[in-house]
């Protein structure tokens, strides 16, 4: 039977329900309880309900009705310790917690159980005894000293801990220390701090404004100062009184005594058994320290010390891995005439934490350059490795003079013969500036940005292949090259995710958001160049990012001239069609825009006329010459010295054509020997 009222009948229970408990309980101030979990019942008697403040009447024999005795996070947490126990196997259980009385009042409740368990280790039952606990507790609060000034020390101690679990430099300690919440704190009104540097005591931080003494920013250990003393003997220092001081320190009180300090307390940081320095709390209106002040301030020492201990390691470390990061960055930029190229690196803030991105500036010939961004996955020194030996052959491979889609190729082959697991994303930008020609591969990278000369900004789409490494595991080598035209006074940005990544956004997001940030930031591109920097200092990012900005000089003349050269291998037909893009760029960038299609279709068919009748490449240049009239010449080698022949076209009509084609279109032609092979060039009037 329930005590408040009887089990219906068609309910199950066992035959001993409810238990018997022993009438000494109720003797003590104890109650008990017998709940059977098969029929979700559980019997209180009278004691146990005048532990939970509740009259029989109102207790049906469920747990439920205890609800409003119950504050819901304490029920939540009995529910979690009850659960844990039954799943866990456990013989018992037993808690704290509180109970809120029908005035209002809280008041702590000891529970304790037994878990009564089948043959089969299932539970079906627990018998336990609840008791008011609220006089043990108080008890025990005074027998351990809790009382109103020890809860407030012991959350000086929290807090300051707290502060201090997010410095990651020296810097981000002492603010943590010396603003006004940590002063506040402290209950302090001023701080100082030391660091032990090869045998001399450098003061880091002091205050309030004003008070630093001349001739202390450097001390000997051995001299008289109260923090030299708590480093030399390992112990702390408290100064109860103003003429303590004087009387101690002398020469440092006549220095401060307009501060009107009465009291200082003078700690050393101690970390794995050695000082590391000491720091110095100031008060005023104080007399002297208490017992428990002094423990407190201790236990402050302790908890600063391994903060600062830890924040002078990860900046080494970071200082370390940094230094490997640039020595793994080329050493300077060349100059590269017809552009303006930033460059720029951030490593990332939290320790030791650097990535494998990287940038890169490749002068080739002819008047082209090669820009690349990347980044090797990882943010460790082996990342930092792997960049460095990618960085150093893919620049090879580009000044080699292989096509922008081989370079990567055979940087992907690269990386994933090396003993690694990393890969790496990267973009590779092949520019022509004469012409403003950009030839783009992309490897699993983010697409670059375009910033018009009149300050729009946006997103420049890159067909891509897959990451580095990864390309060449699962045998998709296939780069597709992306041709366009960089206008005079356009600037290609690249950059890594590092600069874009935004908290609770995603990568798109944060291409959309930069490429309107760019829209609003200075055209002068080391002035954009540091703005962005900046921009991710501000966000305090935990990723490194490199940024590659190349803006494409406006010349002296927009009828200027140049010179263009381009290889282009058998059976390579993206090679044939970036030369004709080229080709018609280079016409129009020159002044020949009314002869364009001429120039391109004669220069075409040149080209093609080489690879169908040689077994080498063709290397078609294009150069404007200097003179009275301004002419445009094209030449096309290959390594045959057979002279090509002019003849009529077949009954077919498919061949035969080449040679007159030319000598209908261009102004004069003729045929050079060189060396081994051959040259077929044309001339044209740009008048």
């Amino acid at each position: 039977m329930c005590h408040g009222g009887p089990v219906p009948t068609t309910v199950s229970v066992p035959d001993d329900w409810p238990a018997h408990p022993d009438r000494s309980l109720a003797l003590n101030r104890m109650g008990s309880f017998d709940w059977d979990l098969v029929t979700g019942y559980m019997h209180m008697d009278v004691p146990a309900l005048d532990v939970f403040d509740t009259d029989a009447a109102d207790y049906d024999g469920r747990p439920e009705s205890l609800s409003p005795r119950v504050p819901p996070a304490e029920s939540a947490r009995l529910d979690a310790l009850v659960s844990s126990a039954l799943k866990s196997g456990a013989e018992s259980y037993g808690a704290y917690f509180r109970i809120r009385c029908r005035d209002g009042e809280l008041r702590w409740t000891h529970t304790q159980g037994r878990v009564m368990r089948d043959a089969e280790g299932r539970p079906y039952r627990i018998i336990g005894i609840v008791r008011d606990a609220t006089e043990e507790l108080n008890h025990s609060a005074e027998r351990l000293g809790l009382d109103e000034e020890r809860r407030r020390q012991t959350t000086v101690v929290e807090a300051t801990t707290a502060a201090l679990a997010h410095a990651r430099t020296v810097q981000d300690v002492i603010d943590a220390l010396s603003d006004a919440h940590g002063l506040e704190r402290l209950g302090s009104m001023g701080m100082v701090m030391g660091l032990v540097e090869a045998g001399r005591i450098h003061l880091v931080a002091e205050g309030p404004q004003g008070s630093f003494v001349p001739g202390t920013r450097f001390t000997r250990i051995d001299e008289e100062y109260p923090m030299s003393e708590v480093v030399r003997s390992l112990q702390p220092k408290f100064i109860q009184s103003p003429a303590e001081f004087a009387d101690g320190y002398p020469y440092l009180w006549s220095k401060i005594t307009h501060m009107d300090i009465s009291a200082a307390a003078y700690l050393p940081l101690i970390a794995q058994a050695r000082p590391i320095g000491a720091i110095g709390l100031l008060y005023q209106d104080k007399d002297g320290f208490t017992q428990e002040e002094r423990n407190l301030l201790v236990a402050l020492g302790s908890s600063i010390a391994q903060s600062l201990q830890r924040a002078m390691l990860l900046e080494q470390e970071h200082d370390i891995a940094e230094g490997l990061q640039q020595a793994m960055l080329p050493r300077r930029i060349p100059k590269v005439p017809g552009a303006q190229i930033e460059v720029r690196y951030r490593s990332a803030r939290m320790g030791r934490d650097i990535g494998g991105d990287w940038y890169d500036v490749i002068p080739l010939p002819g008047g082209r350059v090669g820009a690349v961004i990347g980044d090797v996955q990882g943010h460790d020194t082996h990342a930092s490795a792997v960049m460095g030996q990618l960085r150093i052959v893919l620049r090879a491979y580009a000044t080699e003079g292989h096509s922008p889609a081989t370079v990567m190729a055979r940087a992907s082959a690269f990386l994933h013969e090396l003993d690694t697991d990393r890969f790496a994303t990267c973009t590779y930008a092949e520019a022509d500036l004469d012409t403003g020609v950009l030839q783009l591969v992309r490897a699993g990278h983010i697409d670059p940005l375009v910033r018009t000369r009149d300050g729009d900004c946006r997103q420049l789409p890159v067909e891509g292949g897959m990451p580095l490494g990864l390309s060449s595991e699962f045998g998709r080598l296939e780069y597709p090259v992306t041709t366009v035209e960089l206008d005079p006074g356009e600037t290609l940005l690249l950059c890594t995710d590092g600069l874009v990544e935004q908290p609770g956004a995603d990568l798109d997001d944060g291409i959309r958001l930069l490429t309107g940030l760019v829209r609003g930031l200075p055209g002068d591109l080391r002035r954009l160049a540091d703005r962005l920097c900046e921009l991710v200092d501000e966000r305090g990012g935990d990723d490194d990012m490199a940024l590659l900005l190349l803006r494409r000089e406006v010349p002296d003349s927009e009828q200027g001239g140049g010179r263009l050269q381009q290889h282009v291998a058998q059976n390579d037909p993206e090679a044939l069609v970036s030369a004709r893009h080229m080709i018609g760029a280079a016409v129009r960038a020159w002044g020949a825009r009314e002869r364009a299609d001429e120039i391109e279709l004669v220069a075409d068919e040149l080209i093609v006329n080489a690879l169908m009748h040689t077994d080498g490449p063709a290397i078609v240049t294009l150069r404007v010459l200097a003179g009275p009239e301004r002419r445009l010449r094209v030449e096309v080698e290959d390594r045959s010295s057979a002279l090509p022949r002019r003849r009529e076209a077949g009954e077919s009509g498919v061949s035969g054509r080449g040679l007159m084609l030319v000598d209908r279109l261009a102004d004069v032609w003729g045929v050079e020997p060189r060396g081994g092979g051959k040259c077929v060039w044309c001339e044209f009037s740009m008048a």
